[in-house]
């Protein structure tokens, strides 16, 4: 197995695996009286967190509605897909 298809494999579930936080963190706004810190919720929250709070200081909430987890999931898609997708980078160096 060539180092390009190991960082392909590692880049795309490290890649798919921040998608899924992500998505489970727009669903977590769905429900406000959640608490964070508590498991399961913060396994969701402790590696995204620090994303989110740059992102929060330069788009406002829309209607009350946190949106940066979703801008978050679009960011994570493209560098998938530019990363590790079927024309992807990585995918092209192995």
């Amino acid at each position: 197995m060539s180092n390009a298809a190991i960082a392909t494999w590692i880049f795309g579930l490290l890649l798919s695996l921040y998608t899924l936080l992500f998505l489970f963190r727009i669903i977590l706004t769905w429900y406000p009286e959640v608490d964070l810190n508590r498991f399961p919720f913060v396994i969701a929250v402790w590696p995204t967190e620090p994303f989110l709070i740059p992102t929060r200081q330069w788009v406002a909430p829309i209607g009350g509605v946190d949106i940066s987890p979703v801008i978050w999931v679009g960011i994570v898609s493209f560098l998938r897909e530019i990363l590790v997708g079927q024309q992807g980078l990585l995918r092209m160096m192995g």
